[in-house]
């Protein structure tokens, strides 16, 4: 069968992997999941090893890939006869939907000669018969159409794929079509024959794997998405409608059924990046096997940045293959085209970490792990007091949170990546990159944009352009002056990948929780905490200064009185019986007052930050 990307090649090379990994071991009993089978040269070469669970939104893939494997086991005892052999040596033809629609005798279209397309709908129609008449079982039905499908792709009159057919008679297509068995030779040294005996599982979906990876159990997940812009439900319309046997309306030009509903967003560029993120996350298996082209929509370097999020670092490999893949107009790239194959052992889910794709000055992403441990088993309602990025508000389980900043600013970026879709925030971005050519090396362009946000009234801003301006400023720091104009100069860094990994992730977790965004003073919180919720503070450090905290931008400042102040509140919290959870550098006010209420110290043993390594506290009144 020819079929764009085909691992055939790549198949001893993911073997290789498995068997380093300690995987390929039949007596582990362990589920793979193929979560895009294609034609089924993974799921076939592996069935040995593993208990087979097979996805891909065409049915014609899932029938191919189970055909593959059931060739050992279907006998048609029912049937009492060699259906190849009747089939074959039977004169009879039917003049059905393929030869009306799909050679000259009923259209203009060139796929198949008259005889073979008569030939294709006599034995499509007694391959039904037989099953409707319960003379085969399910399994030998979808041997029969596995074994027509591959007869199918020796006989057609096109170039490799069914979006379009030939002018001109191929030699290939003159040859009168015959249905065989799918032979395979298993002794070919890929693996030992013998393992079939070990009754393995074979389980199947025609479904879209977003859809289903939360349900589906197993403990290896296999990938190979599309790479390009190719939609196969266009390159193999013909045979879904083979397979499905329903009739369809059709394209006057192509003869294609409908495509609408087997279009994939995995072959679209920022949607196969979100997806991505939602599979690697949800998936119940505990190691990741991935393969993936260099001229692919998502680089290396993200697919990195996500499994090394959800996964063990220690355990991630990449390993570079040279591979000569399929080329055309639509998917040739640069010279030294290869294959990835990924794979990472999965982190427990309690023990990710989302991060603000915001560069926020003493954001607490470090210390995710701390926090939680410090915090009581269920939450009502999580309050972020000074959410800054939203580091930690994130990464906490409750069945309610409040964000609330003061800056106005900050709280509207953190809003729009938790509210607004993720996908056209990134288009957004991605074309006022674009309108201003912005880089690491134009600074006119940068400095155009600035003038532009800042020349609109405050409260129409958009905050993705203040956000698209702070990844190309200075440090991709948040800076105003007292005008509350942007005022952060042109600096050398951008929206890389590993930041748009961080926003994917981050928006799709925001997205999930259930979020109230607030720009207040965090004393007027008081009113929303209830006793079984908690109440985290990180306020500004009075002995160190960003630039959100000095006085000079348009915001407050934070100074010993206002520390006082908040003393005070974490007080009053106590006296209402009220749970805070306070994040501070150590001084000895803060250390006096912590001790003369008795209020619980946990000193961070590691310094936090990445520059000026500050000596972090937890004070906490529960």
């Amino acid at each position: 069968m020819r079929y764009l990307g085909s691992k055939d090649s790549l198949l001893s090379h993911i073997k290789t992997l498995l068997k380093d990994k300690g995987l390929l071991n039949p007596t582990l009993n362990y589920t793979l999941f193929d979560g895009f089978c294609g034609m089924g040269s993974v799921s076939y070469g592996l069935y040995p090893y593993f208990n087979i669970v097979v996805n891909d939104i065409l049915t014609c893939c899932v029938v191919f890939t189970k055909s593959r494997i059931l060739s050992q086991k279907c006998n048609f005892e029912g049937l009492g006869f060699d259906p190849f052999n009747y089939l074959n040596t039977s004169t009879m033809i039917e003049k059905g939907f393929f030869y009306h629609n799909y050679t000259p005798g009923g259209s203009s279209r060139m796929y198949f000669t008259e005889y073979n397309g008569s030939r294709i709908d006599f034995f499509r129609s007694k391959i039904e018969e037989w099953r409707t008449s319960n003379l085969i079982t399910p399994n030998e039905y979808t041997y029969l159409l596995g074994c027509l499908l591959e007869s199918i792709s020796a006989t057609a009159n096109v170039a490799g794929v069914y979006g379009a057919f030939l002018k001109h008679w191929d030699t290939r297509s003159k040859k009168k079509i015959t249905i065989q068995p799918l032979s395979y030779n298993i002794d070919s040294g890929l693996f030992d024959n013998t393992l079939y005996q070990v009754g393995k599982t074979l389980d199947s979906y025609t479904e879209r794997i977003e859809n289903i990876i939360e349900s589906v159990k197993c403990d290896i997940l296999y990938l190979d998405p599309p790479y390009t812009q190719n939609q196969y439900g266009t390159q193999y319309h013909l045979l879904e409608t083979l397979v499905l046997n329903d009739n369809p309306p059709i394209s006057e030009i192509t003869g294609s059924r409908p495509t609408t509903p087997l279009r994939s967003n995995w072959s679209k560029d920022i949607h196969c990046h979100i997806l991505f993120d939602k599979i690697i996350s949800k998936t119940t298996a505990k190691y990741i096997v991935m393969s993936y082209n260099n001229d692919g929509f998502m680089s290396k370097d993200y697919i990195e940045s996500v499994l090394k999020r959800y996964g063990r670092e220690d355990t991630f490999e990449c390993r570079i293959i040279d591979y000569k893949k399929y080329n055309n107009f639509k998917c040739q790239g640069n010279k030294g085209h290869c294959e990835y194959l990924f794979f990472i052992e999965k982190k427990d889910t309690d023990t990710v970490v989302y991060e603000s794709p915001m560069n926020y000055q003493g954001n607490k992403s470090d210390m995710i792990e701390i926090i939680k441990s410090h915090l009581p088993n269920d939450i009502d309602v999580f309050v972020d007091g000074f959410g800054g990025g939203f580091n930690v508000g994130v990464n906490i389980d409750s069945l309610y949170t409040i964000y609330n900043d003061i800056n106005f600013f900050v709280k509207g970026i953190v809003e729009f990546m938790g509210k607004q879709d993720t996908y056209d925030n990134l288009m957004f971005i991605k074309r006022l990159i674009k309108k201003y050519n912005l880089s690491t090396e134009n600074k006119e362009g940068y400095l155009s944009l600035r003038e532009d946000y800042n020349r609109i009234p405050v409260k129409k801003r958009d905050p993705r352009v203040l956000y698209t301006l702070m990844m190309f400023g200075f440090q991709q720091q948040l800076r105003f002056n007292s005008s509350h104009e942007f005022n952060n100069p042109f600096g050398t860094r951008y929206f890389n990948e590993k930041l748009l990994s961080k926003f994917i992730s981050f928006s799709r977790m925001s997205k999930e929780k259930e979020v109230t965004y607030l720009s207040v003073d965090y004393q007027q919180l008081l009113q929303l905490l209830t006793p079984n919720s908690v109440i985290y503070l990180d306020p500004p450090y009075r002995n160190s200064t960003g630039s959100y905290n000095d006085g000079k931008r348009g915001f407050n400042g934070w100074s010993k009185e206002l520390e006082q102040s908040l003393c005070n509140f974490c007080n009053l919290l106590t006296s209402k019986h009220l749970k805070f959870l306070l994040s501070y550098n150590i001084n000895e006010d803060i250390i006096s007052w912590s001790n003369q209420h008795d209020y619980q110290v946990i000193y961070v043993s590691e310094p936090q930050g990445r520059y000026n390594k500050r000596e972090e506290i937890l004070i906490k009144n529960y």
